[in-house]
């Protein structure tokens, strides 16, 4: 196992970096998918960063990982009352590593493309548009799909060094058709 006080963590100016980035993000995809202030507290979900991780919710590689947990009211002894709590899990170590290794690329249009990202996913858990628990083999696909939607949502946004994000996952800009079609070919 890793030692986990080895990984880099943001510090108190990314922070706040990363703050601002999530709040335009829940704007923005607020706006795109017609989501209201009240429809949105209906979304439960927490964006949590390193230092807030416990060591199950780390993992190498991703930049973020959404976990699903059940959560119940304190007041409510009900199982009807339960619901889906999403976690969106950043990982610093995995961002800043990628930001010291391409100057191009900056924290704030990054983490916003990031936190997009992943709240477009829990927009379509929530409405049923993707099983949590899909297939490998779908779990890919949407995928591509959803950073077709981050990059919709987010090309008309005038951010200094979006453009250098955007192009960092243009590779993941393959139509699902496109997908679909490689992946019965076997590629």
């Amino acid at each position: 196992m890793r030692n986990l006080e080895k990984l880099q963590k943001f510090n108190g100016k990314q922070l706040q970096i990363v703050n601002k980035a999530a709040e335009m993000a829940e704007e923005l995809v607020s706006d795109y998918h017609k989501i209201s202030a009240s429809q949105w507290l209906r979304r439960r979900y927490d964006i949590k960063t390193l230092a807030d991780l416990s060591p199950d919710e780390i993992v190498s590689g991703p930049f973020a990982q959404i976990i699903r947990y059940k959560a119940q009211p304190k007041d409510s002894s009900l199982g009807s009352s339960t619901y889906d709590f999403y976690k969106i899990c950043l990982q610093d170590n995995s961002i800043l590593s990628v930001i010291k290794k391409s100057p191009a690329i900056k924290l704030c249009p990054f983490a916003l493309y990031i936190i997009t990202h992943e709240l477009i996913h829990i927009v379509r858990f929530g409405d049923f548009l993707q099983n949590f628990n899909a297939s490998h083999e779908e779990k890919l696909a949407e995928e591509t799909r959803v950073h077709n939607n981050t990059h919709e949502i987010l090309k008309s946004v005038k951010l200094p060094g979006l453009s250098n994000v955007l192009k960092f996952y243009d590779k993941w800009l393959i139509s699902v058709d496109k997908f679909d079609e490689l992946h019965l070919q076997g590629a």
